[in-house]
């Protein structure tokens, strides 16, 4: 049995409950004061961490979705055809580093969303207590979130940017799910899991929630289908099938924005610096450096490397129409 050590307010702690119930393999979800103690069992203590039934304790979601996949062949996340692969990780690596900026945004711009969300995440966590403490809680929690937001790039100054990439993303969702749930076939990958970790909580913030249901219903809706997908079997898309058009429309927006994003920082990180700046959709960007993203370029890189040239035939034209492929190739 598994032990998910998460948050209902963490955009990967929903991504990786997600995927467990979809995959069907028995877990627990423990969240609140209940979870805490996990997290001096991890090297970086952030959630979600994993208890593995050998008592062993993990985060970081996107290396738990490989490893359970090592672990667990059944209900595979993973696309066979190596080309749906590369994209499907792809669009999950993009969501974990770039659309998560958005629920930062939404989540801790502007005082109605602050107030709210930092009031519901106190009482997730402190489970009673009492509203006076609870509440005194929650403005500790909202003055720390608020004062990290310029690390994470989130600040007024990015946020158009932030908002317009985040409109693109759900626009090409918003006319997808009607057609059908899920990117590569019918049955979802580490993709859909990616996103629906980080837009389940657009679906929740009072801002963020307001724009998904008047703008983006059926997105927002979509949410509480890919929640639990324990029910579905469904089918991968043959290796020859076209792509969906949503996935030329979220490389568009990696194209234009995530690899300009990757690429500046890691040219930073390389000249010693410790902010860098990007312009992008006719928008300006600035954020201070973080190692960790320079280190999703470089796997990038060299996932995409790694292809055959059967796969790397079917999917480099399409990288290079949206933007992609100079960055993966390192030119």
């Amino acid at each position: 049995m598994y032990i998910i050590n998460g948050a209902l307010g963490s955009p990967y702690s929903m991504k990786m409950r997600a995927l467990m119930r979809y995959r069907r393999i028995p877990h627990l979800w423990v969240h609140g004061a209940d979870s805490r103690e996990a997290l001096a069992r991890v090297k970086a203590p952030v959630i979600p961490v994993m208890e593995y039934p050998d008592g062993t304790f993990h985060n970081d979601s996107t290396p738990l979705i490989y490893d359970l996949e090592a672990r667990h062949a059944e209900r595979s996340v993973v696309p066979p055809d190596p080309a749906s692969a590369f994209i499907a990780h792809l669009i999950e690596d993009f969501a974990d580093e770039w659309v998560t900026k958005a629920m930062f945004g939404y989540r801790w711009l502007e005082d109605v969303d602050q107030i709210q969300m930092s009031r519901w995440l106190a009482f997730d966590a402190m489970k009673g207590g009492g509203l006076a403490t609870s509440q005194g809680f929650a403005e500790q929690f909202r003055a720390r979130q608020v004062g990290r937001m310029a690390i994470v790039g989130c600040t007024r100054e990015n946020f158009p940017l932030i908002e317009a990439s985040t409109h693109a993303l759900l626009a090409a969702l918003e006319a997808h799910v009607v057609e059908r749930h899920c990117l590569f076939g019918t049955r979802p990958s580490l993709a859909e899991f990616g996103i629906y970790g980080q837009l389940s909580q657009l679906g929740v913030d009072p801002t963020a929630q307001t724009m998904m249901r008047k703008d983006y219903p059926y997105s927002f809706r979509w949410l509480l289908h890919i929640d639990d997908m324990s029910g579905i079997d469904g089918q991968w898309d043959a290796a020859d099938t076209p792509f969906a058009p949503i996935i030329a429309a979220w490389l568009k927006q990696v194209g234009d924005i995530y690899m300009p994003f990757l690429l500046a920082n890691a040219a930073a990180i390389e000249a010693g610096e410790t902010t860098f700046s990007m312009t992008a959709m006719g928008l300006p960007y600035t954020q201070g450096v973080f190692k960790y993203q320079a280190k999703c370029l470089a796997d990038l890189r060299a996932r995409h490397a790694a292809l055959d040239a059967t796969a790397r035939g079917r999917i480099d034209p399409l990288l290079a129409e949206t933007g992609c492929l100079d960055a993966l190739l390192n030119r």
